[in-house]
């Protein structure tokens, strides 16, 4: 704790004492506000935005766009955004473009973690009308906060201080700076127009809305004061109307800061579970009516659950005496509970009510192993032409459809268009938990389990698991 505490007097320290000598003095609060306002805030802030474009080695045939529309997609639903195709080599491809701006002298960058996501390279540009080009570290990253730390070799870069997004007021002017679909360093202008807007979705901390326009590519960029001073990191729009725009608080990402530089993510809370929402068709399932709570969809081996008996199929409908009403809710819960600390859980386990407790671990940091290549076997078919081919895990299918070593699951390959499998929404990657509610460890298993009427999958699909129902004819 001392040597944090240490980081972040030294870090704010460091950063006031060079902005005035790096030349990048910031405007005087209280003050009548100059009518050439935001040509000094463009004086000011931009030599300090940098624009940053990454590469992938394609593993397979890989689709290329900003990902700031996957973020779109994942708050709104929204579909057809523009996709490339890359041929596949081992030739880095260009992959996306983002913003981000310097907070220390020697070339310490911050930007969203959806622009560098997956990247093999990270270049920085500093001057757009360089053709200079910055090799980028990856420091340290985190996607539920979507904050990024990145850092280029070099000293004395003119950098950006640090205000307070507390002390902001709705109402105030603020400007935007980025690099819009590419087109190099652009500002805009506008209010905050409100402060807290709570979009779980995409980010765990309450984001603050402006009017200023934020477009593809400024991701990552700084939003200012008129002291030009930072307040939030841009980070997504409302794609249904104009002039909203949502930016990380910047009092929220210095908390982060001294974590992300020396441990390279954010230590999160850990049980040990994989969970899935209580809808309709899964309460159907459990005979429940009531969908308020989160499924216990897996149990990890040897996991704080696992230890506390936790089991597959319980539902948690309490954590800490806070009722559970999805399974966001829950996962956000664990994540900030502090490490070490005994937690109380209520549960339904088939329809009765039981009371657990657990202590709560530490997120294991990940680490992805290379894979080689091999050669796939076409899968197992599912019999009754519903459909889809099954096939058991290798590394290779794990390494493409980012599968953890412990799942020991088959997975779906291959789902025929306009097949009853299709039609009941199964896709390639869902791992297969159980059919009919026996669990399955292999392709032959699941096979074998599927009959003629109706049929109940449990599958995992990235961080969620959900049932997928399929009447066999």
């Amino acid at each position: 704790m001392k040597s944090l505490r240490f980081f972040s007097i030294s870090f704010l320290g460091l950063l006031c004492s060079i902005s005035v000598s790096a030349g990048n003095p910031v405007l005087k609060l209280g003050e009548p506000l100059p009518a050439n306002l935001f040509v000094e805030l463009g004086r000011v802030v931009n030599p300090a935005v940098v624009n940053i474009s990454t590469k992938i080695r394609p593993r397979q045939m890989q689709m290329y766009r900003d990902p700031f529309f996957d973020m779109l997609e994942q708050l709104y639903g929204m579909q057809g955004m523009p996709r490339q195709q890359l041929p596949q080599n081992n030739v880095a491809r260009p992959h996306s473009l983002g913003t981000g701006f310097i907070i220390r002298e020697d070339g310490l960058i911050v930007t969203n973690n959806h622009v560098i996501a997956g990247a093999d390279e990270v270049e920085v540009q500093i001057n757009e009308k360089s053709e200079k080009l910055y090799k980028a570290k990856i420091i340290g990253s985190d996607d539920r906060t979507d904050i990024a730390l990145i850092k280029i070799e070099g000293k004395g870069f003119p950098f950006l201080s640090l205000g307070s997004s507390t002390d902001s007021q709705v109402g105030e002017w603020v400007a935007a700076f980025g690099n819009p679909f590419g087109q190099g360093h652009s500002m805009t202008k506008g209010i905050i127009s409100a402060k807290g807007r709570d979009l779980a979705e995409i980010n765990r901390f309450p984001m603050i809305q402006t009017d200023a326009p934020i477009n593809p590519g400024n991701s990552g960029g700084p939003l200012v004061n008129s002291q030009g001073l930072v307040i939030g990191v841009n980070a997504a729009i409302d794609p249904r109307a104009q002039g909203i725009g949502f930016a990380i608080p910047i009092d929220e990402v210095k908390n982060l800061l001294p974590q992300l530089e020396k441990l390279g993510r954010i230590k999160k809370g850990y049980l040990g579970i994989e969970l899935a929402d209580l809808d309709p068709q899964a309460a159907s399932a459990l005979g429940l009516r009531d969908l308020q709570g989160a499924i216990v969809a897996r149990v990890m081996k040897g996991s704080p659950a696992a230890i506390s008996g936790l089991l597959p199929y319980d539902v948690i409908t309490d954590f800490n005496s806070t009722k559970i009403h999805n399974s966001m809710e829950l996962r956000n819960s664990i994540a900030d509970t502090a490490i070490g600390s005994t937690i109380n859980l209520k549960v339904l386990r088939e329809g009765k009510p039981r009371a657990l407790s657990v202590t709560v671990g530490e997120l294991p940091d990940h680490r992805t192993a290379p894979v080689v290549k091999e050669k796939l076997s076409p899968g197992t078919a599912a019999p009754f032409d519903v459909g889809f081919t099954l096939q058991d895990l290798t590394p290779q299918l794990r390494k493409e459809f980012e599968i953890d070593d412990d799942v020991k699951k088959p997975v779906v390959l291959q789902v025929n268009p306009q097949s009853p499998a299709a039609q009941a929404g199964l896709l390639p990657g869902d791992i297969v938990l159980d059919v009919n509610k026996k669990e399955v460890s292999s392709a032959a298993e699941a096979t074998r389990a599927i009959k003629k009427g109706p049929n109940t999958f449990r599958v995992a699909r990235q961080q969620a698991v959900v049932f997928v129902m399929i009447d066999v004819q």
